[in-house]
């Protein structure tokens, strides 16, 4: 037996609860699984080490739902393919005043969301659906027997306790549960992963001056990458001359994406270890005075801006990717394949962030398929992934990682969760058609598959 700390350790911190699933992580995959499974029936405990939802597009303030619409060279109207969880949630936020109408992103769009109503349309999802939540809670070590996942040790402010889980969903978007289980990872590109970054928002600003001068791409128009080369050359510290700008929900208000955080010395910081994540918290707010005082210096409207915030943590986009039963494959997303096992549609470009600048390659006019086994770890039983650390190579992950596939990859994990409990059998041993069937009937927007498309699939691997 392998209960990570050891059986008479473990045995020593009381047993808090005892769950059909626990979920790791209440940002858009968690909150997604948490809730499809809860009014599935299913009694569902969510663990969260902040005291809110919403994971990266809150506390990092990403701010956006990316990934539901084509791209296109003309972009001249939001062409949506993506639905499902995706959509409820969208509909959630604008309910609430609190998403902006699409917004053009070079050849797509994507809308920009307000956090404090994330956060509330999360509170309302996850309550309605009977989930039990602890935030304030941290997952500190993995409960295995034999392979199986079979519960967790928590730690809050109140002590160390045992939860038991029948099923493990790890939405942590960091793979802390598998990780911690002994499940295999890997980091990047032999260990070179993305930049995180540090949004910002911008309060107090003329947005009509600023969009007539900056133009309707939320993507910097080539005068102010400019600017940004010459204010750099004079020594400033703006490390990205390619910077995207959005408008919120709030009047006068922008949010900022420019910075890239790197150490001092120009090496990458991988976030898993503390003191890089250090380092990016303070050199992250750093980038962003100065970012904010060049932006007010040389952009129309923004005179007499000011920071209302920046996110609670520095933004990440990437960490551990998790080793799959299958993997997302770079060529998978250049050439928008379509697959019978998909879970979800991705027309999101590969937006890669790991340089001196982002890097674009776009998909025009096409989506590609996420299987249903890059959520499975190739090692371990009853825990599955959702959100961005599915199974992936590293150019695929900088497109599969964002907002609207991560709330469709917690739909299909909660799914597949409850396809499990129902007949006993593990998650790599699913009918991939049943999970299909079930987020269709939700809203999902997949390719309804034949008995003889998923044999051939299935012989093809």
């Amino acid at each position: 037996m392998n209960l990570g700390l050891g059986g008479a350790a473990i045995r020593r911190f009381p047993l808090l609860d005892e769950v059909d699933v626990a979920v790791v992580g209440a940002g858009a995959a968690g909150v997604a699984a948490a809730t499809i499974a809860a009014e599935a029936g299913a009694h569902v405990l969510v663990i969260e080490k902040y005291g809110f939802a919403g994971g990266a597009a809150v506390a990092g303030l990403s701010g956006t739902i990316c990934g539901m619409y084509l791209a296109s060279e003309d972009a001249r109207r939001p062409e949506q393919v993506v639905h499902g969880f995706t959509e409820r949630f969208a509909a959630e936020l604008t309910s609430r005043g609190g998403l902006t109408e699409p917004q053009r992103y070079g050849k797509t769009f994507t809308a920009a969301h307000d956090p404090l109503m994330w956060r509330e349309s999360a509170d309302g999802l996850l309550t309605g659906a009977g989930a039990r939540i602890l935030f304030h809670t941290q997952v500190i070590d993995v409960l295995v027997e034999d392979g199986y996942y079979r519960g967790l040790l928590v730690a809050s402010n109140a002590g160390v306790g045992v939860i038991r889980a029948a099923r493990i969903i790890d939405a942590s978007g960091d793979g802390a549960v598998v990780a911690r289980g002994g499940g295999d990872y890997r980091f990047g590109a032999d260990g070179r992963i993305q930049n995180p970054t540090m949004f910002f928002r911008l309060g107090n600003v003329d947005t009509e001056r600023f969009w007539a001068a900056w133009g309707d791409d939320t993507i910097s128009p080539a005068w102010v990458t400019e600017a940004i080369d010459d204010a750099r050359a004079g020594g400033v510290d703006l490390p990205r001359n390619k910077i995207w700008i959005f408008a919120t929900s709030r009047p006068r208000e922008l949010l900022v994406n420019a910075t890239r955080l790197t150490a001092p010395d120009g090496r990458m910081l991988n976030v898993i270890d503390p003191a890089d994540f250090t380092l990016a918290e303070i050199g992250g707010r750093r980038q962003v005075r100065d970012y904010a005082r060049f932006l007010c210096g040389t952009v129309p409207g923004c005179a007499d801006a000011f920071v209302v915030d920046t996110g609670v943590e520095a933004g990440i986009r990437q960490t551990r990717t998790v080793a799959g039963v299958q993997t997302l494959r770079d060529s998978d997303v250049v050439d928008g394949t379509k697959r019978a096992d998909s879970i979800c549609r991705s027309p999101w470009p590969i937006e890669l962030h790991d340089g001196e600048k982002p890097r674009l390659h776009w998909l025009l006019d096409d989506y590609y398929d996420v299987p249903f086994g890059a959520l499975v770890p190739e090692r371990g039983e009853d825990v599955i992934v959702a959100g961005r650390c599915l199974s992936a190579e590293h150019q695929a992950l900088a497109s599969a990682r964002v907002t609207a596939q991560c709330f469709e990859y917690g739909h299909a994990a909660a799914v597949a969760t409850i396809v499990s409990l129902e007949s006993g059998a593990a998650y790599r041993d699913l009918d991939v058609r049943d999970i299909q069937t079930r987020m269709i009937a939700n809203g999902s927007a997949l390719e309804p598959v034949t008995a003889a498309a998923a044999y051939s699939e299935r012989q093809e691997l």
